[in-house]
């Protein structure tokens, strides 16, 4: 064992009998009652909780095991309650890697629909590891049109390989669907007991021969900045910046920023959305972008 693994382990035996000695029993639904010689719980009551063997439990403590998997150390952090940071450094010093991040479900809170509403010329909106539209601003409706976020544009992924008036809008395609792809695959292996996501994959692989290609290929892209240029029905040919923002959350949620990439395209933008305002003001809402 070199000197590092060395470390790491000693770390590791320590930092779980830290967090097994703060662990009362009542914590995890067992008595409390009778004389015990530490606090917390005993290695067999973590070993018990954990599924695995009180034997090799006390050697992984006593730093005497190999690199346990990350299911076992999984069951470990659920019987000492450890919060997702904790859980997160039970891998990194028990591994050397961070696990998988759990995916937690949540709406798009209050203060990301402020920081949307915040920007009144930069379209914006957030979508989840789905591609699913979660939320948007004003600035968006205005570049994409009413039904934004809505039937089939409610899920961004679908939107650009099934629609056909929005493939003839980005002009910058291929490159666009192809992210997508590498994005998607990326998220998968992230959530592979998403069966809405794995549904959404079936259905395009099905529905598009660029997909089932691109995805065949074995594609893995994370999309976070770009630029793209998009022919709209009233504004003409936009030149786009494009940047995505990761929540740290667990969520997955990703707010996507539209910012433009030349004067002319900023002066467009700002027709857009004061064309859009002056709709809502009127009492109707227009559909401006085809």
């Amino acid at each position: 064992m070199n000197e590092r693994a060395g470390g790491r382990r000693g770390e590791l035996g320590a930092f779980l009998r830290a967090a097994r000695e703060r662990t009362a029993p009542r914590d995890v639904g067992l008595p409390g009652h009778g004389r015990r010689r530490t606090p917390g719980l005993r290695r067999q009551e973590v070993a018990e909780l954990a599924a695995v063997s009180v034997d090799w439990y006390a050697r992984l403590e006593q730093g005497r095991v190999g690199v346990p998997g990350v299911t076992v150390l999984d069951g470990i952090a659920g019987a000492l309650r450890l919060s997702p940071t904790e859980r997160r450094h039970l891998h990194l010093i028990a591994r050397g890697e961070a696990p998988p991040r759990e995916r937690v479900a949540a709406p798009v809170g209050p203060s990301l629909r402020a920081l949307l509403d915040g920007m009144p010329l930069l379209p914006a909106y957030v979508i989840d590891s789905r591609f699913d539209v979660l939320a948007h601003n004003a600035a968006a409706t205005a570049l994409f049109g009413t039904g934004f976020g809505q039937g089939l544009a409610a899920n961004s992924a679908r939107l650009l390989f099934l629609s056909p008036d929005v493939r003839a809008a980005q002009l910058d395609w291929e490159r666009v669907a192809r992210e997508t792809v590498g994005n998607l695959r990326a998220n998968l292996a992230r959530h592979r007991d998403d069966g809405r996501l794995r549904t959404l994959v079936a259905e395009l692989r099905s529905a598009s021969a660029e997909f089932a290609a691109w995805w065949d290929d074995r594609t893995v892209r994370e999309r976070a900045h770009g630029g793209k240029r998009v022919r709209h029905a009233t504004a003409g040919v936009l030149s786009l910046c494009y940047d995505t923002l990761a929540a740290v959350d667990g969520s997955d949620q990703r707010l996507l920023v539209l910012t433009p990439a030349d004067a002319a395209t900023e002066r467009a933008l700002r027709g857009l959305v004061a064309r859009h305002t002056a709709a809502l003001t009127e009492g109707g809402v227009r559909p401006l972008a085809g």
